[in-house]
């Protein structure tokens, strides 16, 4: 009876389902698929023996990454950037959402819209090479400002201190935008015979933005941040690869799980070592997704993921 009831429903909803059918294959393709190769991060890999043939050697790859000198420190900057991320960006395109909304012309909010969205889609090399002009130690915009202003120039690139704040801002100017959008999209959902009810009641701006915008978006929010916090041990290589262009004397608040394996590999050339960084930063994030979807769904069960 319920295989019958499944095959209804699966009658009833094909079209949709054809509609998800390209993701599916290409989560298949390029997220399942390469879960055979998990196992190198047990072997020493050979290239001329392959995945298979390689020797095994237990959890001796692990100890590169938790046996490191610099665990603290990389591991300290990517779960702090990423935190940071997470909560900036959230509050960031919420609030640059809920602005989208007041907007009533369509000329300028299609503007607006594209504006915010086109950072997204320039890539991090592009954009080091942005900031570079602006924070260049010579001829950098920032510097000649200082000057004028008689404040004296910055090494930017030879000093860690001000990468702090550097990396945040220059994260939400290429990603609010998209959050944005997709909040948006989350207000064009609510029905609005809620917001012309408080109206009528004489309800003011703050309280329709408190009581009705906000909590309505709460469910996308959450699942957003669930979604995030498992990627919160993998950092934007990218990000802290180009922008501060790999110098060496900014590494205390700039190197990342991420950059810090990318040299080891390009140094020593083991696979098995990189692998097993990359699966330990699989399987904790999951943790992480499982537990705080479970967190919750205790608190609120309709906002959880699963």
């Amino acid at each position: 009876m319920q295989l019958r009831q499944k095959w209804k429903d699966f009658r009833k909803n094909k079209v949709l389902l054809a509609l998800t059918l390209p993701l599916v294959i290409y989560v298949t393709i390029f997220s399942y698929v390469p879960m055979f190769g998990a196992m190198v991060a047990f072997k020493r890999y050979q290239f001329n023996k392959g995945i298979l043939g390689s020797e095994w050697v237990g959890l001796s790859n692990f100890k590169f990454l938790f046996g490191s000198p610099d665990l603290w420190r990389i591991v300290r900057n990517t779960l702090g950037y990423n935190s940071a991320f997470i909560v900036l960006n959230l509050v960031g395109s919420v609030f640059v959402a809920l602005l989208l909304y007041e907007i009533t012309s369509k000329k300028l909010l299609k503007t607006y819209q594209s504006i915010m969205f086109y950072p997204h889609f320039l890539s991090w090399v592009v954009v080091a090479y942005m900031a570079y002009s602006f924070l260049n130690p010579r001829s950098g915009m920032l510097n000649q400002w200082l000057a004028d202003l008689g404040l004296g120039t910055i090494d930017w690139y030879n000093k860690s201190g001000p990468w702090i704040y550097i990396m945040p801002i220059a994260n939400m100017w290429k990603e609010v935008g998209i959050g944005a959008i997709i909040y948006y999209a989350g207000l064009l959902g609510i029905d609005p015979t809620y917001y012309e009810a408080a109206k009528m009641d004489g309800a003011s701006k703050w309280q329709i933005l408190t009581k009705i915008s906000v909590p309505f978006l709460y469910p996308l929010m959450t699942i957003l941040t669930i979604l995030a916090i498992g990627h919160i041990f993998t950092a934007d290589f990218g990000l802290f690869y180009q922008l501060p262009m790999n110098s060496p004397t900014v590494y205390s608040s700039t190197d990342v799980i991420d950059t810090y394996i990318f040299r080891a590999l390009t140094d020593s050339g083991n696979v098995g070592m990189s692998s097993a960084a990359g699966l330990t930063k699989s399987v904790l994030g999951l943790l992480l997704v499982v537990g705080t979807n479970a967190l919750v769904r205790r608190i609120n069960a309709d906002n959880s993921l699963f």
